[in-house]
């Protein structure tokens, strides 16, 4: 299996990369999670495709399991940090800063949403 993760400016360009990219008729979706939609407990929002994509050989081509992680800048950043906090030993305060952690993927999310609007004034301003 393979990962990739794609970083995003806007929640919509999220949607629309991910339908580009299943669009593809060589591109096999397997499974769809969408965190976005459905934010896990702690705050994290991503979209995460689990996909079917040919690889060539020098003598055939086979398919392999990809997952592709769409998120935003934001979320991107705030997903290093929570991640640190995971996968560390011994850090103090652990309740409090995931309730801290919560808080600002709460916080990103709106504001995800806001500057996503922001472009969109911008976008349907243009003459």
């Amino acid at each position: 299996m393979a990962g990739l993760r794609v970083i995003c400016s806007f929640p919509d360009d999220i949607y629309r990369l991910a339908a580009l990219l299943i669009k593809q008729d060589d591109i096999i979706l397997l499974r769809k999670k969408d965190y976005i939609e459905n934010p896990k407990p702690n705050g994290y929002r991503s979209l995460h495709l689990i996909l079917d994509v040919p690889i060539f050989l020098s003598n055939e081509k086979k398919y392999m399991k990809v997952e592709v992680q769409f998120r935003t800048i934001a979320m991107d950043f705030w997903a290093s940090l929570e991640h640190k906090l995971k996968y560390k030993k011994h850090v103090a305060n652990t309740v409090e800063i995931e309730g801290l952690l919560k808080a600002c993927a709460d916080s990103i999310e709106a504001l995800d949403y806001q500057m996503q609007e922001i472009r969109n004034k911008i976008d349907s301003s243009k003459e």
